[in-house]
């Protein structure tokens, strides 16, 4: 069985699905592997690392794919027009990576019609047996640290407390909101920098992690917040009105302001109005790591850095995707755990009975088969 990994295909996007290091552990588990020639070239992996590790390089993704039974992705295919990288796939194959299904209905349609199995990394379930499978966490690590880069970047303020001959600098103020993966990583990267930290969350258990990393918590603790697997949910209107009221006073007061907050297959949720920009001091700073999907500040715009009465806001776009040596280093790791939970005797076999697959499992067999999927491709097929 062929494990195929193509070149990433969507603009800007320098990470791979599978380093050279990984390749060892598919061959052990029975696998060969094919990657695109340059597929690693933009996260600093060249083809003859691959080919020292065992991989073989194919020309194009074409023949990759006419030729592999497992595709690994870290962005979703292409399906429209000529070229279409949903067509290259052969039926009954595998389609591993992000594909966000809850948004994407016309490409899980396309999938289901190719007969492809895809399994959406994004949608495994959050239990213990999957920690090491988790690609959301472990790219939302890199954003979370790339976040405090980007902010220590654009401010004018020094983030640590300095004494010097000139007098005392006082340390920067940082504000979290959303103490996922990402929120935390920030957190600890704006600590090491030297910054006084917040953590704001609508989740009450995350109270004592954001304490042990040695910021204060500024939170509002909303038991309806926590949805299932640990995910975070939409609240009712009055309950965001009142986060609101509480956000207004401690985001006027930070230096920094970093937002996480994500809601899957949702809108982003509004954290920072308007209003809360107006009262911040020139010179602050925002980083919206939400701006992709939607923002969590209303002033931010995806990909862009805006500027209001002297206040900057970045809407940072693929932020995990500009570190991309270690992003496709923790990413490999989470795909090749995957493919070795699914792999027996050198075939994936798929239990969809169990927990892990048939939570990421969307399409199989000519249909749309996942339960939080099927309602929203439906609906568009």
């Amino acid at each position: 069985m062929q494990v195929g990994v193509p070149k990433e295909t969507h603009s800007g996007e320098r990470r791979v699905a599978l380093v050279p290091d990984s390749v060892p552990r598919l061959v052990k588990a029975g696998l060969t592997v094919a990657v695109e020639a340059g597929a690693g070239t933009g996260a600093g992996f060249e083809d003859s690392a691959y080919e020292k590790a065992g991989a073989t390089t194919v020309a194009d993704a074409a023949s990759l794919c006419a030729a592999s039974d497992v595709i690994l992705r870290v962005r979703p295919p292409s399906f429209d027009g000529a070229g279409s990288e949903v067509g290259m796939l052969k039926a009954g194959s595998f389609l591993i990576g992000f594909l966000d299904p809850l948004a994407s209905p016309d490409l899980m349609n396309a999938l289901a019609r190719q007969k492809v199995s895809a399994l959406a990394i994004e949608m495994l379930p959050r239990i213990t047996r999957a920690q090491s499978m988790d690609a959301l966490s472990s790219q939302a690590t890199v954003a979370g640290y790339k976040a405090v880069l980007l902010a220590a970047v654009e401010t004018g303020r020094f983030l640590p407390m300095l004494t010097t001959a000139a007098g005392t600098i006082p340390p920067a103020r940082v504000l979290i909101l959303g103490v996922g993966v990402a929120g935390l990583q920030a957190i600890a990267t704006a600590r090491r920098l030297g910054a006084v930290v917040e953590g704001y969350d609508v989740r009450p258990e995350v109270k004592e992690q954001v304490e042990s990393l040695g910021a204060k918590w500024v939170g509002l603790a909303m038991e309806e917040a926590v949805g299932a697997g640990g995910y975070a949910r939409e609240v009712s209107a009055e309950a965001q009105q009142r986060a609101l009221e509480h956000l207004h006073k401690i985001v006027t007061a930070a230096d920094i302001v970093i937002t996480t907050a994500q809601i899957p297959g949702r809108k982003a949720p509004v954290l920072v109005t308007d209003e809360m920009v107006a009262g911040m001091k020139r010179g602050s700073v925002i980083v919206d790591l939400a701006a992709e999907s939607g923002g969590n500040c209303t002033k931010s715009e995806a990909g862009k850095t805006v500027v209001v009465n002297g206040v900057s806001i970045l809407g940072p776009e693929n932020v995990a995707g500009s570190m991309p040596y270690h992003a496709s280093q923790m990413y490999s790791r989470n795909l090749v755990t995957l493919l070795q939970h699914l792999v027996s005797d050198g075939t994936v076999q798929l239990d969809l009975e169990d927990e892990i697959t048939k939570g990421c499992l969307v399409t199989h067999s000519g249909e749309i088969v996942n339960e939080r999927v099927r309602p929203v491709a439906g609906a568009a097929g």
